[in-house]
């Protein structure tokens, strides 16, 4: 499925770990969740990478270091190396490099993954608004980040130090469920300066370049269960998306996404990767895959026949946007999904 409502020609017929050389992996609510593997992913993942696609994670968590999180891959069973880990913390830190200069301090809000990704772009980290910070810098601090740091973040950017942010999720997913992210601290400086951060993480361009300078990825596909942040990313980066369905976004969600939020190929999960998937065809008035065909009327979307049910969510991504155009899709898919169990 495409933004077009066509299978990529160079994926039909061939499992998406030969059609495209490069797996960019969101991390939380794709290969884990509250820190335990997501069900099929190590597994998927293993079979991608024998099958010669090269996996990179790519997160917007800037708390934990590349080591970090590579050795908690590898300890779920999914062997992987520092150097395969992109993270916001190293896009912020790229960005902030090429606006002050080498040698300045920067004051950080967040953890050890800044501080890391600073001092590897020849950035001095520092931890008051009192040390004349060139930059100041907002990540992920976890759950444990004192409220102070915020105060000492309000207090530098009040005085027109420039402000970096690594993302703006609002949410990060938990083993116990969503939790306030990155986006929700950002807001607390916010509040209190009036100012407005540059911000690095998906889905914006600098996420997107570090990612390819760091992989050297010529045909990659974005994997991710983020709308607003990986499909996002993927968009803004001109490159095909697969959205698995395994972490924050559901059926009425996909159905009302606009065009940048549409991704390329859906799935269950990992399994995706392994797979052709399947077209989504013009029929009469409708869209058919597999064994459903899907219609939009005047006030709902309509779903008849039966078979596997991403098939028939398949079906009505393709009436659903193409009745939304450019815009976000409002008939009412509840009847419809219902049926898919979604």
């Amino acid at each position: 499925m495409s933004r077009s409502v066509r299978t990529r020609p160079e994926a039909s017929g061939q499992a998406l770990s030969e059609a495209y050389d490069t797996a960019l992996l969101d991390l939380d609510g794709v290969v884990y969740a509250g820190g335990n593997a997501i069900v099929h992913a190590v597994d998927s993942l293993a079979s991608a990478r024998a099958g010669g696609m090269r996996l990179a994670y790519v997160t917007n968590n800037a708390l934990r270091t590349p080591d970090a999180v590579a050795a908690h891959l590898t300890e779920l069973g999914i062997p992987t190396g520092a150097q395969d880990v992109i993270t916001s913390a190293q896009a912020v830190a790229r960005l902030i490099s090429e606006q002050v200069p080498a040698g300045s301090r920067v004051l950080v809000i967040g953890g050890e993954g800044l501080r890391v990704a600073l001092r590897e772009r020849g950035l001095v980290p520092v931890e008051s608004a009192d040390d004349e910070p060139a930059a100041v810098v907002q990540g992920f601090g976890g759950p444990d980040l004192p409220w102070g740091r915020f105060a000492e973040a309000s207090y530098a950017v009040a005085r027109g130090v420039p402000w970096f942010a690594s993302n703006t999720d609002l949410t990060i997913p938990s083993g116990r469920g969503i939790a306030p992210g990155n986006g929700a601290a950002v807001e607390v400086v916010r509040i209190a300066t009036g100012a407005e951060p540059q911000v690095a993480g998906k889905p914006l361009p600098p996420m997107h370049r570090e990612t390819i300078l760091r992989t050297g990825a010529e045909r990659p596909l974005v994997v991710g269960d983020r709308l607003d942040t990986d499909i996002e990313g993927a968009f803004n980066g001109e490159v095909d998306s697969l959205l698995v369905l395994t972490g924050v976004t559901d059926g009425p969600q996909l159905l009302a996404a606009p065009p940048q939020h549409r991704p390329t190929y859906v799935d269950a999960d990992l399994r995706g990767l392994l797979a052709g998937q399947p077209e989504v065809a013009v029929e009469g008035d409708g869209f058919r895959c597999g064994g459903w065909t899907a219609t939009a009327g005047s006030e709902r979307l309509e779903l008849a026949g039966e078979g596997e049910a991403l098939d028939g969510l398949r079906a009505l991504c393709a009436a659903a946007w193409t009745a939304a155009g450019d815009g976000a899709c409002a008939l009412d898919a509840g009847k419809a999904l219902a049926r898919l169990g979604l």
